[in-house]
């Protein structure tokens, strides 16, 4: 409700989700101040492990002390206040090492994990001689590198570098070494991580830059699932918009909780931010685990029996498909239990929810929203709310969302579709590109600046935000094709196990688009009948144009690979337009 408790039908003024939260939380303040001050001021027992990483535990004192010397490293090595360092880590607890250092003398870490032309450009783009990266980076890659950046030495850190090797599980091992190339990078200039740190003991001129929680400090790139990935800049001061919103809830306890990080890469902001950062800026034990096959999670879950992880759709689905997880199997230990980075249809909620009832877990399965641009965490959980018709939760206690008319400042009423827009704590500083970043974070009439996303849905009036679309492609002749909407019609189809929808551009009629069906049958299952009954469910908008029979749903980053599948169609679809 807006201050005088009047209903005035616009979400950013009645904020309706308030309701939901405690009175002694509705003035929550942000602080602005550095990340690791935040870090300290949150932890004051610097003495208790923070990290747990393959049989070794890390101190918030071990975290410090390394983060010191590395600040001290780089300096040796020519950074300074304003360079960007370029990182291809995974989550590993030098990249947290990384980040504070990178903080401590005024730089800014560029992460990424791509393609190999998406990592020269990247390095291009930071302007450094210098990379950090795996000591499985190949020699041709290497050679790639030298050849089209400013690349001057890499400082190579090895998967077991922080941890204990013979506590390692034989999957985990055999893991790492299917990354190993014939011929790993090798040039003489290069440095090991412990090389690295020695340099900084030597190190006696200056090294601490001013404090400034504006400053840039990560630079992360879109995951690409949608469209070409972007990359945008945070603060410590936008991270910490986000981990303090959460961190009220996953501090409130009275037993410290488990946090369960496998194989997302800290190049995806909401795994830095909400994945790395807040369970460590609530007093939580981090477990990171990131050299974990995919197809291996289920035997992950059951070693480190987690009290929380963060999954994704993907990884609910490897679970779901275990035969290696007994039926009689108690997740009793699992208290969060959820998904993000892309919206569920009813079936995969529904499935997910009746695979953690079965094996005990008190967790309420729940889903959430966000976006890098917006620090990643839009939304939490909002348990009296049924995750009906893409619910993606209720904005967190600082956050306005609000739904805006295609291409405009104007805002929707409750239930109307239009572009959903984000103010408050956690906005990006921006993209690489000026144009990109005034078309995405606009002032508004009201005096705020707000994050354009792209996507597409509505605010309900109990203050939940539904999410229906990536965008707002349209078929020739009228009618939207949004993907959400479509699945969840056809969701129960008797005989369909699975399936999706891939919306791509149509060849006839330029800036209108078609939607393609991927689906799975059921064992047994007539296709003739499926699809029958699936196109009785479906507008006549929403008619696919081809329908093609898969096995399995594939993915690309974790999300559904809807953006591979769009350009092979466009590649085998003449335009004629």
């Amino acid at each position: 409700m807006n201050k005088q408790g009047k209903v005035t039908g616009k979400a950013s003024i009645d904020r309706p989700w308030m309701k939901y939260y405690p009175e002694s939380l509705q003035q929550l303040q942000i602080p602005h101040c550095s990340l690791t001050d935040y870090l300290r001021q949150n932890n004051a027992d610097t003495s208790i492990p923070v990290i747990h990483y393959y049989g070794r535990e890390l101190t918030w004192n071990d975290l410090f002390r390394q983060a010191d010397a590395a600040a001290k490293a780089l300096c040796a090595l020519g950074f300074k206040e304003g360079d960007r360092i370029p990182t291809f880590l995974q989550a590993v607890p030098e990249h947290v090492v990384l980040l504070l250092a990178a903080e401590k003398i005024g730089a800014a870490l560029i992460c990424r994990d791509g393609t190999l032309e998406e990592s020269v450009v990247a390095i291009q783009n930071s302007k450094s001689p210098v990379l950090f990266a795996h000591t499985y980076l190949s020699k041709a890659e290497e050679d790639r590198f030298r050849a089209e950046t400013q690349l001057e030495r890499i400082v190579t850190l090895s998967p077991y570098a922080s941890a204990d090797r013979s506590k390692m599980p034989e999957h985990i091992t055999a893991y790492i070494d299917s990354l190993q190339p014939a011929e790993p990078a090798c040039a003489p200039e290069n440095l090991t991580w412990d090389q690295f740190l020695a340099l900084g003991e030597g190190y006696t001129g200056p090294w601490e830059a001013p404090a400034d929680p504006d400053r840039p400090l990560f630079c992360a790139y879109t995951s690409g699932s949608t469209g070409p990935s972007k990359q945008v800049i945070h603060s410590a001061a936008s991270m910490l918009g986000v981990i303090h919103q959460m961190t009220p809830f996953t501090a409130s306890l009275d037993f410290r909780l488990t946090w369960l990080h496998t194989i997302l890469p800290p190049s995806l902001v909401a795994v830095t931010v909400t994945m790395i950062l807040s369970p460590i800026s609530s007093g939580n034990l981090l477990i990171l685990d990131p050299f974990c096959d995919v197809q291996d999670l289920d035997l992950e879950l059951m070693r480190y029996r987690p009290n929380c992880w963060a999954l994704i759709p993907e990884f609910i689905e490897v679970l779901m498909r275990s035969p290696r997880i007994p039926a009689d199997y108690s997740m009793d230990y699992l208290y969060a239990a959820g998904v993000g980075a892309e919206p569920l249809n009813i079936k995969q909620i529904e499935r997910a929810e009746a695979f953690l009832k079965a094996h005990h877990c008190p967790a309420h399965f729940s889903v959430s929203y966000g976006m890098s641009e917006g620090g990643s965490g839009f939304t939490l959980p909002c348990p009296t709310q049924p995750l009906t018709d893409c619910c993606g939760g209720m904005p967190m206690i600082a956050t306005t969302l609000a739904a805006f008319a295609k291409g405009t400042q104007q805002e929707l009423g409750y239930g109307e579709v239009g572009e959903l827009c984000k103010t408050g704590p956690g906005l990006m500083l921006g993209y690489d590109d000026p144009e990109s970043t005034a078309q995405a974070l606009q002032r508004h009439p009201d005096g705020q600046l707000w994050l354009h996303t792209g996507d597409y849905g509505y605010m309900a009036e109990n203050g939940t935000v539904h999410v229906l679309s990536r965008g707002f492609p349209e078929r020739f002749g009228g009618g939207r094709l949004f993907v959400m909407e479509m699945e969840n019609r056809i969701a129960f189809t008797p005989g369909m196990d699975d399936g999706f929808f891939v919306i791509a551009p149509d060849p006839e009629h330029e800036g209108y688009f078609l939607p393609y069906l991927y689906l799975i049958l059921e064992q047994g299952a007539d296709q003739a009948e499926v699809e029958q009954a699936i196109r009785s469910a479906l507008e006549p908008h929403q008619q696919p144009v081809e329908v093609t029979l898969i096995k399995e749903r594939s993915y690309f980053h974790f999300k559904t690979n809807r953006r591979e599948l769009a350009a092979e169609i466009a590649a085998r679809v003449p335009v004629t337009v």
